[in-house]
């Protein structure tokens, strides 16, 4: 099966489109965790069982682990062991380089670590992507029009009568042959995205930018879904994890996840 029909079935079964963005900072672990043996791995196991019916993915940024050391990578290797199987994972490493060096990241995140996905710079061009698409069953999400304001500086050069960003999503659209690829698109920018769904119909739209970067969910959802309402994987990370720092922040972050769910699904309905 490939990646994109098992995320067509978790989105399905779990009748969701919202993926949590597990960006553990040390420094905004709520302090009654402080004194744990591992706070990190006490904030996430906390933060997935208060959350795991309520998503079709969680995203750990590496970042955030590769930061604290050894440690911290043991506590992305537990954290992953604690997601259950039935939502996909994804290694949000940005990993982009020449070949040999794409085939050992390809290796370490699918192979060792055991993500079920990756995002991906396509900048270097198809040599340093293609080591992540081997395998049909394993996702990769290109780096396409990003929500950070400097999204600018690059992806909206133009080249010739396209975009750059536009180069890569046609880039894309040829590479997809295991079915195993998408797209990052920022919910910051929800003309493009309609633009992009139109290009890539039947292709994952991972979508961050909601909450704390002010995307607009709705745009979000009428614009990066599907005709099927789905293969948009909408993000959240800051805004549900860090709702609340004192000792009910499993709870609270149940119930900004259960709000944004509820927003998604009245918004589906209405688009049907």
């Amino acid at each position: 099966m490939s990646f994109t029909q098992r995320l067509r079935e978790i989105q399905s079964k779990q009748n969701s489109l919202l993926c949590i963005g597990l960006d553990v900072d040390a420094d905004k672990i709520p302090p009654h965790l402080q004194s744990a043996e591992n706070p990190v791995l006490e904030f996430n196991r906390q933060i997935i069982e208060a959350t795991r019916d309520l998503v079709c993915a969680y995203k750990p940024n590496l970042a955030f682990y590769e930061a604290m050391g050894e440690r911290g990578l043991a506590s992305l290797r537990e954290t992953l062991k604690l997601i259950p199987k039935n939502v996909v994972t994804i290694g949000d490493a940005k990993r982009g380089d020449i070949g040999n060096t794409a085939e050992r990241y390809a290796r370490s995140l699918f192979d060792d670590f055991g993500f079920d996905s990756v995002t991906v710079n396509p900048y270097m061009g198809f040599d340093s992507v293609e080591p992540f698409l081997k395998n049909p069953d394993k996702g990769v999400f290109l780096l396409t029009l990003t929500s950070n304001p400097g999204s600018k500086d690059f992806q909206r050069l133009k080249i010739g009568t396209k975009l750059l960003y536009e180069k890569v999503v046609q880039a894309a659209k040829k590479w997809n042959t295991n079915q195993n690829l998408g797209l990052v698109v920022g919910a910051t920018h929800p003309r493009e995205l309609k633009a992009v769904r139109k290009i890539v119909p039947d292709m994952p739209i991972l979508i961050p930018g909601i909450g704390k970067q002010g995307g607009d969910l709705k745009s979000a959802i009428r614009f990066g879904c599907d005709s099927h309402g789905q293969l948009a994987l909408i993000n959240a990370s800051r805004s549900i994890i860090y709702a609340s720092s004192g000792k009910d922040f499993a709870e609270a972050a149940r119930a900004e996840a259960g709000r944004m769910l509820k927003k998604i699904r009245q918004y589906l309905e209405a688009m049907c």
